[in-house]
């Protein structure tokens, strides 16, 4: 199933929990639920939903790969900071469906990250069945 994501920043961290969560088919006991980001420039994690941690996420992001360094690729797109972003935040997260539920821990959320935004993008979510109600 495709979620529609949209966002107002360069960089934003968007908690897709409740999206995801409402993926789930009713039938589905037990599981696993993938979360795929089909962009270069875009990826997903599984964090605290926090707010001032977002923000972090997004200052760590900008300071591990600033925008105003010289990059070969923004020769083309000038969008190589974001690529490079993405890279390191990867583009999966598998998550655990217990009874019906994401086996997320305590503090554990699925957190789209934008890095060549504002952008509406769609992301996939796949639920594999290891187990079914009667």
């Amino acid at each position: 199933m495709s979620i529609q994501v949209k966002t107002d920043e360069r960089v934003t961290v968007r908690n897709v929990t409740p999206e995801v969560s409402e993926t789930i088919p009713a039938d589905v006991v037990d599981g696993i639920c993938t979360v795929f980001v089909p962009h270069t420039t875009a990826g997903v994690v599984v964090n605290e939903a926090e707010q001032r941690l977002l923000s972090d996420i997004e200052r760590a992001l900008k300071r591990l790969v600033p925008r105003t360094e010289e990059y070969g690729h923004d020769s083309i797109d000038d969008n190589a900071d974001a690529h490079l972003r993405a890279m390191l935040l990867g583009e999966s997260v598998s998550v655990p469906i217990e009874s019906g539920e994401l086996a997320l821990g305590t503090w554990q959320s699925i957190l789209f990250v934008e890095c060549d935004g504002p952008r509406t993008r769609e992301f996939e979510v796949v639920t594999t069945t290891t187990g079914a109600t009667e």
